[in-house]
């Protein structure tokens, strides 16, 4: 059986560092044996997240794809942006949005549990975001997700790829190429 993993970025920039970063992560899942499928949340138009929206007109179109999106997926590879020592925004929104109920009437909630999960970061401060993982590892826990113990946060960000937004230091590319491919063993193991 084939590992399908959901590629995200929880930034809304096109040319942003996590998604550059999330690039090298989903190489190496895709080296390892995974099927890998990129989702830019800008594209599914969410609305913010208002529970009296969804009581007058019910989950929107945009969240029922996002859900299909997630629930044909056995694992979720997070490039976790850092805003004001958090998570995005963006992120935090889809996740809400995702864990309404589906179509089938089952909880949100079932589209993550037991899958797995890992977290890479890119910022251009030294932490390179490691507190937006703390957060974000949090919240899949809570969702019941396995997240992996491998997990990558790059500082200086701004200085660490090339113009082809490849990382220019290799031994670095693979540490996080490493993080999509453990992702990969462990989403296996879970099918």
């Amino acid at each position: 059986m084939t590992v399908r993993i959901l590629a995200i970025s929880g930034s809304a920039r096109r040319d942003s560092l996590n998604r550059k970063l999330l690039r090298v992560a989903a190489t190496g899942a895709a080296e390892a044996g995974a099927d890998v499928t990129f989702a830019r949340l800008t594209d599914f138009n969410l609305p913010l997240y208002d529970g009296d929206l969804e009581a007058e007109r019910g989950i929107p179109e945009s969240v029922r794809s996002l859900q299909k999106l997630v629930a044909s997926h056995q694992a979720l590879l997070i490039a976790s942006p850092e805003h004001n020592g958090g998570y995005t925004a963006l992120l935090k929104n889809a996740i809400d949005w995702i864990s309404r109920p589906s179509e089938d009437g089952k909880t949100g909630v079932a589209l993550f549990a037991g899958k797995a999960a890992a977290l890479i970061s890119a910022s251009p401060g030294p932490l390179g975001g490691i507190r937006s993982q703390t957060d974000m590892r949090a919240v899949l826990d809570k969702l019941g997700m396995i997240v992996v113990p491998q997990s990558f946060a790059l500082g200086s960000a701004h200085d660490a790829f090339d113009a082809d937004g490849q990382l220019l230091n290799k031994n670095v590319a693979q540490l996080v190429a490493d993080v999509g491919a453990a992702l990969y063993r462990v989403s296996s193991r879970l099918s």
